[in-house]
């Protein structure tokens, strides 16, 4: 069975995390990973459209009753009706986790796949969390690059 990568971010993307949620799902599908996101815009799109352009699969989690508003592209579009809570599935679905850029949502993804425990979670950019000393959480992966987040994601040495 193949790896299963989640990746997370928001759908009003920067420019700067557009082009490194492409750049993942590019190195992702090159590895033979499934891409999992949430199946909308911004990092999910730019995820998707990488891993498509390098011939992978990408499964879109969305929180809708339907496809509406599902990025082109996807392989598989899963209308949940969950909303938000879709999140959990998102990253509970994954053998990896990036995230990528920030916003609420992304980091309700990053503190479930923390909460779950037991996989890499690589964080690319996006806001840093400090634990109450204001020293930054240490079990965070973090990586300056999208090439640096898909190797920590598998293990390997950035």
């Amino acid at each position: 069975m193949p790896v299963q990568v989640a990746v997370c971010g928001p759908s009003d993307a920067t420019a700067e995390e557009t082009r490194h949620a492409r750049d993942v799902g590019r190195l992702l599908a090159q590895r033979g990973a499934v891409v999992i996101c949430g199946g909308y815009t911004g990092v999910m799109a730019a995820v998707t459209a990488g891993a498509r352009s390098a011939g992978g699969l990408v499964v879109g989690v969305l929180s809708g009753p339907d496809r509406t508003g599902a990025a082109p592209g996807l392989s598989v579009a899963l209308p949940t009706g969950m909303g938000q809570a879709r999140n959990n599935i998102i990253v509970n679905s994954g053998d990896a986790v990036i995230v990528i850029g920030g916003s609420w949502g992304s980091l309700s993804e990053l503190a479930l796949a923390k909460r779950r425990g037991g996989v890499p979670v690589v964080q690319l950019g996006g806001w840093k969390l400090h634990d109450s000393e204001g020293k930054p959480l240490a079990d965070i992966m973090h990586a300056d690059t999208p090439e640096a987040a898909v190797a920590l994601a598998f293990g390997d040495s950035p």
